[in-house]
Protein backbone atom coordinates (compact mmCIF):
# COMPACT_ATOMS: atom_id res chain seq x y z
CA UNK A 1 0.00 0.00 0.00
CA UNK A 2 1.27 3.08 -0.94
CA UNK A 3 2.08 5.65 2.21
CA UNK A 4 0.85 8.46 0.22
CA UNK A 5 -2.99 6.47 0.67
CA UNK A 6 -2.28 6.38 4.40
CA UNK A 7 -2.08 10.02 4.59
CA UNK A 8 -5.28 10.40 2.69
CA UNK A 9 -7.05 7.86 5.14
CA UNK A 10 -5.13 9.34 8.40
CA UNK A 11 -7.13 12.78 6.30
CA UNK A 12 -10.18 10.47 6.16
CA UNK A 13 -10.08 9.72 9.64
CA UNK A 14 -9.54 12.85 11.36
CA UNK A 15 -12.27 14.93 9.11
CA UNK A 16 -15.17 11.76 10.34
CA UNK A 17 -13.84 12.23 13.85
CA UNK A 18 -14.70 16.01 13.36
CA UNK A 19 -17.70 15.94 12.04
CA UNK A 20 -19.44 13.61 14.61
CA UNK A 21 -17.52 14.20 17.62
CA UNK A 22 -19.45 16.82 18.17
CA UNK A 23 -22.52 15.05 19.17
CA UNK A 24 -21.10 13.14 22.33
CA UNK A 25 -20.26 16.97 23.43
CA UNK A 26 -23.04 18.81 22.71
CA UNK A 27 -23.79 19.02 26.70
CA UNK A 28 -20.52 19.90 27.57
CA UNK A 29 -20.10 22.63 24.77
CA UNK A 30 -23.63 24.48 25.27
CA UNK A 31 -22.59 24.61 29.56
CA UNK A 32 -19.22 25.85 28.77
CA UNK A 33 -20.00 28.81 26.11
CA UNK A 34 -23.57 29.39 28.37
CA UNK A 35 -25.75 28.50 25.25
CA UNK A 36 -28.51 26.31 25.46
CA UNK A 37 -28.65 22.71 24.25
CA UNK A 38 -30.27 23.17 20.91
CA UNK A 39 -27.66 26.17 19.74
CA UNK A 40 -25.23 23.99 20.47
CA UNK A 41 -27.14 21.31 18.28
CA UNK A 42 -26.82 24.07 15.39
CA UNK A 43 -22.96 22.96 15.20
CA UNK A 44 -24.30 20.24 13.76
CA UNK A 45 -26.20 21.67 11.58
CA UNK A 46 -23.99 24.00 10.57
CA UNK A 47 -20.60 21.74 9.75
CA UNK A 48 -23.32 20.21 7.60
CA UNK A 49 -24.17 23.10 5.75
CA UNK A 50 -20.58 23.74 5.01
CA UNK A 51 -20.42 20.00 3.44
CA UNK A 52 -22.87 20.02 1.40
CA UNK A 53 -22.24 23.89 -0.23
CA UNK A 54 -18.43 22.60 -0.29
CA UNK A 55 -18.91 19.68 -2.49
CA UNK A 56 -20.75 20.86 -5.04
CA UNK A 57 -19.81 24.66 -5.55
CA UNK A 58 -16.09 24.54 -4.18
CA UNK A 59 -14.94 21.57 -6.47
CA UNK A 60 -16.45 23.25 -9.30
CA UNK A 61 -14.60 26.41 -8.69
CA UNK A 62 -11.50 24.63 -7.40
CA UNK A 63 -11.25 22.47 -10.76
CA UNK A 64 -8.37 23.63 -12.18
CA UNK A 65 -6.15 23.74 -9.42
CA UNK A 66 -3.55 20.94 -9.58
CA UNK A 67 -4.84 18.27 -7.39
CA UNK A 68 -1.85 18.26 -4.70
CA UNK A 69 -1.38 21.82 -3.57
CA UNK A 70 -5.41 21.37 -3.63
CA UNK A 71 -5.28 18.45 -1.45
CA UNK A 72 -2.46 20.28 0.90
CA UNK A 73 -4.71 23.51 0.97
CA UNK A 74 -7.99 21.81 1.96
CA UNK A 75 -5.92 20.45 5.10
CA UNK A 76 -4.29 23.58 5.85
CA UNK A 77 -7.48 24.60 6.37
CA UNK A 78 -9.55 21.98 8.47
CA UNK A 79 -6.45 22.07 10.47
CA UNK A 80 -6.74 25.65 11.03
CA UNK A 81 -10.59 25.14 11.67
CA UNK A 82 -10.09 22.91 14.35
CA UNK A 83 -7.40 25.01 16.17
CA UNK A 84 -10.34 28.02 15.59
CA UNK A 85 -12.42 25.80 17.65
CA UNK A 86 -9.57 24.75 20.14
CA UNK A 87 -9.42 28.21 21.17
CA UNK A 88 -12.62 29.40 20.27
CA UNK A 89 -13.93 32.60 23.00
CA UNK A 90 -17.68 31.65 22.39
CA UNK A 91 -20.14 30.25 20.74
CA UNK A 92 -20.06 32.36 17.01
CA UNK A 93 -16.43 31.71 16.74
CA UNK A 94 -17.21 27.98 17.27
CA UNK A 95 -19.49 28.50 14.31
CA UNK A 96 -17.33 29.83 12.03
CA UNK A 97 -14.81 27.43 13.15
CA UNK A 98 -17.42 24.40 12.09
CA UNK A 99 -18.45 26.18 8.73
CA UNK A 100 -14.45 25.97 7.79
CA UNK A 101 -14.40 22.71 8.73
CA UNK A 102 -17.28 21.79 6.53
CA UNK A 103 -16.38 23.51 3.59
CA UNK A 104 -13.15 21.45 3.91
CA UNK A 105 -14.92 18.48 4.47
CA UNK A 106 -16.77 18.52 1.24
CA UNK A 107 -14.11 19.31 -1.20
CA UNK A 108 -11.93 16.58 -0.02
CA UNK A 109 -14.43 13.83 -0.46
CA UNK A 110 -14.96 15.13 -3.85
CA UNK A 111 -11.51 14.83 -5.00
CA UNK A 112 -10.41 12.14 -2.70
CA UNK A 113 -11.61 9.61 -5.03
CA UNK A 114 -9.37 10.71 -7.90
CA UNK A 115 -6.16 11.07 -5.88
CA UNK A 116 -6.27 7.79 -4.55
CA UNK A 117 -7.00 6.34 -7.74
CA UNK A 118 -4.17 8.09 -9.09
CA UNK A 119 -1.88 6.45 -6.49
CA UNK A 120 -2.08 2.97 -7.45
CA UNK A 121 -2.01 0.69 -10.71
CA UNK A 122 -5.88 1.07 -12.79
CA UNK A 123 -6.46 -2.77 -11.86
CA UNK A 124 -6.54 -1.62 -7.87
CA UNK A 125 -8.41 1.72 -8.02
CA UNK A 126 -11.66 0.27 -6.23
CA UNK A 127 -9.36 -0.74 -3.57
CA UNK A 128 -7.48 2.27 -3.12
CA UNK A 129 -10.95 4.14 -3.20
CA UNK A 130 -12.13 1.13 -0.31
CA UNK A 131 -9.28 1.63 2.09
CA UNK A 132 -9.25 5.66 2.07
CA UNK A 133 -13.17 5.77 3.13
CA UNK A 134 -12.33 3.29 5.96
CA UNK A 135 -10.58 6.31 7.91
CA UNK A 136 -14.53 7.10 7.98
CA UNK A 137 -15.77 4.06 9.58
CA UNK A 138 -12.80 3.83 11.69
CA UNK A 139 -13.65 7.44 12.83
CA UNK A 140 -17.17 6.27 13.94
CA UNK A 141 -15.54 3.26 15.89
CA UNK A 142 -12.83 4.80 17.45
CA UNK A 143 -12.19 8.33 16.62
CA UNK A 144 -15.27 9.71 18.08
CA UNK A 145 -15.67 7.58 21.19
CA UNK A 146 -11.92 8.53 21.68
CA UNK A 147 -12.77 12.11 21.26
CA UNK A 148 -15.86 12.22 23.13
CA UNK A 149 -13.92 10.74 26.05
CA UNK A 150 -11.05 13.44 25.94
CA UNK A 151 -14.04 16.06 26.23
CA UNK A 152 -15.28 14.48 28.81
CA UNK A 153 -12.43 14.37 30.76
CA UNK A 154 -10.04 17.10 30.12
CA UNK A 155 -11.93 19.85 28.03
CA UNK A 156 -13.88 20.30 24.93
CA UNK A 157 -11.51 22.25 23.50
CA UNK A 158 -8.74 20.02 23.75
CA UNK A 159 -10.76 17.14 21.40
CA UNK A 160 -10.49 19.62 18.77
CA UNK A 161 -7.14 20.31 19.98
CA UNK A 162 -6.42 16.51 18.98
CA UNK A 163 -7.92 16.53 15.66
CA UNK A 164 -6.11 19.35 14.40
CA UNK A 165 -2.71 17.33 15.41
CA UNK A 166 -4.17 14.77 13.14
CA UNK A 167 -4.89 16.89 10.62
CA UNK A 168 -1.07 18.54 10.72
CA UNK A 169 0.28 15.16 10.42
CA UNK A 170 -1.73 14.09 7.75
CA UNK A 171 -0.68 17.17 5.58
CA UNK A 172 2.80 16.78 6.27
CA UNK A 173 2.48 13.04 5.69
CA UNK A 174 0.48 14.49 2.24
CA UNK A 175 2.95 16.69 1.27
CA UNK A 176 5.94 14.41 2.10
CA UNK A 177 4.74 11.00 -0.18
CA UNK A 178 1.54 12.15 -2.04
CA UNK A 179 3.24 12.74 -5.57
CA UNK A 180 2.53 15.87 -7.99
CA UNK A 181 1.07 16.08 -11.36
CA UNK A 182 -1.66 13.77 -10.39
CA UNK A 183 -4.05 13.22 -13.24
CA UNK A 184 -7.83 14.47 -13.48
CA UNK A 185 -10.52 14.82 -15.18
CA UNK A 186 -11.84 18.39 -14.44
CA UNK A 187 -15.01 18.19 -12.06
CA UNK A 188 -18.23 18.48 -13.08
CA UNK A 189 -19.53 22.52 -12.89
CA UNK A 190 -21.81 24.26 -11.91
CA UNK A 191 -23.58 24.23 -14.63
CA UNK A 192 -23.63 20.61 -15.40
CA UNK A 193 -24.84 20.01 -11.82
CA UNK A 194 -27.74 21.86 -12.43
CA UNK A 195 -28.65 19.77 -15.32
CA UNK A 196 -28.63 16.34 -13.14
CA UNK A 197 -31.13 18.06 -10.55
CA UNK A 198 -33.80 18.48 -13.73
CA UNK A 199 -34.12 14.78 -12.83
CA UNK A 200 -37.22 14.06 -11.59
CA UNK A 201 -36.43 10.20 -10.51
CA UNK A 202 -32.92 11.42 -9.11
CA UNK A 203 -34.49 14.44 -7.43
CA UNK A 204 -36.36 11.70 -5.82
CA UNK A 205 -33.64 9.36 -4.59
CA UNK A 206 -32.21 12.89 -3.36
CA UNK A 207 -35.28 13.35 -1.62
CA UNK A 208 -34.94 10.05 -0.09
CA UNK A 209 -31.55 10.25 1.25
CA UNK A 210 -31.78 13.62 2.66
CA UNK A 211 -35.39 12.95 4.69
CA UNK A 212 -33.75 9.45 5.92
CA UNK A 213 -30.94 10.44 7.39
CA UNK A 214 -32.93 14.03 9.09
CA UNK A 215 -35.01 11.26 10.72
CA UNK A 216 -32.17 9.53 11.97
CA UNK A 217 -30.37 12.63 12.93
CA UNK A 218 -33.50 14.36 14.92
CA UNK A 219 -32.71 11.97 17.80
CA UNK A 220 -29.46 11.28 17.12
CA UNK A 221 -27.57 15.01 17.41
CA UNK A 222 -29.04 14.48 21.05
CA UNK A 223 -28.03 11.32 22.02
CA UNK A 224 -25.53 12.77 24.55
CA UNK A 225 -28.23 14.79 25.90
CA UNK A 226 -30.59 12.05 26.16
CA UNK A 227 -27.69 9.14 27.36
CA UNK A 228 -27.96 11.88 30.56
CA UNK A 229 -30.77 13.81 30.90
CA UNK A 230 -33.13 10.65 30.45
CA UNK A 231 -30.92 7.29 30.40
CA UNK A 232 -29.31 8.93 33.65
CA UNK A 233 -25.34 8.01 32.63
CA UNK A 234 -23.03 10.14 33.79
CA UNK A 235 -20.84 12.75 31.10
CA UNK A 236 -17.96 10.34 31.19
CA UNK A 237 -19.81 7.36 30.16
CA UNK A 238 -21.27 8.75 27.11
CA UNK A 239 -18.16 7.87 25.25
CA UNK A 240 -18.47 4.42 25.56
CA UNK A 241 -21.90 3.57 24.47
CA UNK A 242 -20.85 6.50 21.23
CA UNK A 243 -18.29 3.11 20.80
CA UNK A 244 -20.75 0.68 21.24
CA UNK A 245 -22.73 2.55 18.72
CA UNK A 246 -19.69 2.76 16.44
CA UNK A 247 -19.18 -0.86 16.11
CA UNK A 248 -22.89 -1.35 15.31
CA UNK A 249 -22.45 0.94 12.53
CA UNK A 250 -19.60 -0.65 10.87
CA UNK A 251 -21.30 -3.76 10.81
CA UNK A 252 -24.55 -2.46 9.53
CA UNK A 253 -22.91 -0.94 6.86
CA UNK A 254 -21.26 -4.57 5.76
CA UNK A 255 -24.94 -5.94 6.12
CA UNK A 256 -26.59 -3.40 4.50
CA UNK A 257 -24.22 -3.79 1.26
CA UNK A 258 -24.30 -7.75 1.46
CA UNK A 259 -28.31 -7.22 1.66
CA UNK A 260 -28.82 -4.51 -1.46
CA UNK A 261 -26.36 -6.85 -3.43
CA UNK A 262 -28.55 -10.09 -2.53
CA UNK A 263 -31.92 -8.12 -2.43
CA UNK A 264 -31.55 -5.42 -5.22
CA UNK A 265 -31.32 -1.74 -3.56
CA UNK A 266 -34.54 -1.22 -3.32
CA UNK A 267 -35.98 -3.78 -1.19
CA UNK A 268 -32.71 -3.42 0.91
CA UNK A 269 -34.11 0.27 1.51
CA UNK A 270 -37.71 -0.87 2.47
CA UNK A 271 -36.57 -3.30 5.08
CA UNK A 272 -33.89 -1.33 6.32
CA UNK A 273 -35.83 1.95 6.25
CA UNK A 274 -38.97 -0.11 8.33
CA UNK A 275 -36.08 -1.66 10.58
CA UNK A 276 -34.73 2.45 11.24
CA UNK A 277 -37.82 3.63 11.87
CA UNK A 278 -39.03 0.66 14.54
CA UNK A 279 -35.76 1.49 16.27
CA UNK A 280 -36.45 4.74 17.02
CA UNK A 281 -39.93 4.50 17.97
CA UNK A 282 -38.82 2.12 20.75
CA UNK A 283 -36.49 4.46 21.53
CA UNK A 284 -38.89 6.69 22.98
CA UNK A 285 -39.67 4.12 25.22
CA UNK A 286 -36.51 2.44 26.52
CA UNK A 287 -34.60 5.59 26.99
CA UNK A 288 -35.17 6.49 30.48
CA UNK A 289 -33.46 2.85 31.13
CA UNK A 290 -30.11 2.53 30.81
CA UNK A 291 -29.29 -0.71 29.95
CA UNK A 292 -32.21 -0.19 27.40
CA UNK A 293 -31.31 2.26 26.21
CA UNK A 294 -27.57 0.91 25.30
CA UNK A 295 -29.17 -1.68 23.51
CA UNK A 296 -31.86 0.53 21.75
CA UNK A 297 -28.42 1.98 20.52
CA UNK A 298 -27.01 -0.45 19.85
CA UNK A 299 -29.67 -1.88 17.38
CA UNK A 300 -30.52 1.83 16.04
CA UNK A 301 -26.56 1.55 14.75
CA UNK A 302 -27.15 -1.41 12.83
CA UNK A 303 -29.55 0.05 10.46
CA UNK A 304 -28.88 3.89 11.04
CA UNK A 305 -25.98 4.17 8.03
CA UNK A 306 -27.03 0.23 6.80
CA UNK A 307 -29.01 1.99 3.52
CA UNK A 308 -25.91 4.08 2.59
CA UNK A 309 -24.72 1.52 -0.10
CA UNK A 310 -28.82 1.27 -1.13
CA UNK A 311 -29.18 4.72 -1.60
CA UNK A 312 -25.32 5.00 -3.43
CA UNK A 313 -26.24 2.12 -5.62
CA UNK A 314 -29.54 3.01 -6.76
CA UNK A 315 -28.86 6.34 -7.38
CA UNK A 316 -25.71 5.28 -9.57
CA UNK A 317 -28.09 3.20 -11.43
CA UNK A 318 -30.90 6.07 -12.24
CA UNK A 319 -27.99 7.92 -13.48
CA UNK A 320 -26.80 5.55 -16.07
CA UNK A 321 -30.57 5.80 -17.42
CA UNK A 322 -30.75 9.19 -16.95
CA UNK A 323 -27.80 10.76 -17.21
CA UNK A 324 -24.93 8.55 -18.64
CA UNK A 325 -22.96 11.59 -19.22
CA UNK A 326 -22.77 12.25 -15.40
CA UNK A 327 -22.63 9.63 -13.00
CA UNK A 328 -20.50 10.63 -10.65
CA UNK A 329 -21.80 14.19 -10.42
CA UNK A 330 -25.12 12.24 -9.58
CA UNK A 331 -23.36 10.35 -6.99
CA UNK A 332 -21.81 12.94 -5.30
CA UNK A 333 -24.85 15.13 -5.22
CA UNK A 334 -26.51 12.37 -3.28
CA UNK A 335 -23.82 12.64 -0.46
CA UNK A 336 -24.84 16.66 -0.66
CA UNK A 337 -28.10 15.59 -0.03
CA UNK A 338 -27.18 13.47 3.03
CA UNK A 339 -25.84 16.74 4.52
CA UNK A 340 -28.55 18.52 3.59
CA UNK A 341 -30.52 15.85 5.69
CA UNK A 342 -28.38 16.06 8.45
CA UNK A 343 -28.23 20.15 8.67
CA UNK A 344 -32.59 20.64 8.70
CA UNK A 345 -32.64 17.46 11.26
CA UNK A 346 -30.35 18.91 13.90
CA UNK A 347 -32.30 22.52 13.09
CA UNK A 348 -35.34 20.84 13.62
CA UNK A 349 -34.30 18.22 16.30
CA UNK A 350 -33.13 21.58 17.94
CA UNK A 351 -36.51 23.01 17.80
CA UNK A 352 -38.46 20.00 19.16
CA UNK A 353 -35.98 19.83 22.11
CA UNK A 354 -36.83 23.69 22.92
CA UNK A 355 -40.55 23.45 22.44
CA UNK A 356 -41.28 19.96 23.54
CA UNK A 357 -38.84 18.19 25.03
CA UNK A 358 -35.83 15.73 23.95
CA UNK A 359 -38.24 12.60 24.49
CA UNK A 360 -40.23 13.58 21.56
CA UNK A 361 -36.81 13.59 19.03
CA UNK A 362 -37.28 9.81 18.86
CA UNK A 363 -40.80 9.18 17.50
CA UNK A 364 -40.41 12.35 15.44
CA UNK A 365 -37.70 10.92 14.03
CA UNK A 366 -39.18 7.70 13.24
CA UNK A 367 -42.42 9.68 11.33
CA UNK A 368 -39.68 11.46 9.39
CA UNK A 369 -37.86 7.79 8.04
CA UNK A 370 -41.29 6.54 7.20
CA UNK A 371 -41.73 9.32 4.69
CA UNK A 372 -38.57 7.86 3.22
CA UNK A 373 -39.77 4.39 3.48
CA UNK A 374 -42.79 5.95 1.77
CA UNK A 375 -40.65 7.19 -1.06
CA UNK A 376 -38.98 3.98 -1.76
CA UNK A 377 -42.06 2.68 -1.97
CA UNK A 378 -42.81 5.07 -4.92
CA UNK A 379 -39.29 4.56 -6.29
CA UNK A 380 -39.86 0.93 -6.44
CA UNK A 381 -43.54 1.44 -8.13
CA UNK A 382 -41.68 3.69 -10.59
CA UNK A 383 -39.15 1.21 -11.62
CA UNK A 384 -41.76 -1.31 -11.87
CA UNK A 385 -43.49 0.91 -14.43
CA UNK A 386 -40.66 1.27 -16.41
CA UNK A 387 -39.87 -2.28 -16.53
CA UNK A 388 -36.65 -1.73 -14.81
CA UNK A 389 -35.38 -4.98 -13.18
CA UNK A 390 -34.61 -4.71 -9.09
CA UNK A 391 -31.37 -5.57 -9.35
CA UNK A 392 -28.99 -3.05 -11.55
CA UNK A 393 -26.37 -4.89 -13.71
CA UNK A 394 -22.86 -3.22 -13.21
CA UNK A 395 -23.46 -0.39 -10.74
CA UNK A 396 -20.59 1.37 -9.35
CA UNK A 397 -21.11 2.59 -5.90
CA UNK A 398 -19.12 5.70 -5.47
CA UNK A 399 -18.62 5.77 -1.75
CA UNK A 400 -18.57 9.08 0.65
CA UNK A 401 -20.16 11.25 2.75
Amino acid sequence: MPIALLALTLSAFAIGTTEFVIVGLIPTVAADLGVDVPSAGLLVSLYALGVAIGAPVLTALTARLPRKALLLGLMALFTAGNLVAWQAPDYHSLVVARVLTGLAHGVFFSIGSTIATGLVPKEKAASAIAIMFTGLTVALVTGVPLGTFIGQHFGWRETFLAVSALGLIAMVGSARFVPRGIPHAPPATLGQQARVLAQPRLLLVYATTAIGYGGTFIPFTYLASILQEQAGFSASSVGWVMLVYGVSVAAGNLWGGRLADRLGPIAALKLIFGLLAGVLLILTFTMHSPWLAVLTVLAWGAVAFGNVPGLQVYVVAQAQRQVPHAVDVASGLNIAAFNLGIAGAAWAGGLIVKHLGLVHTAWIGAAVVLVSLALTFWSGALDRRAGIPPRPEGAVVLAGH
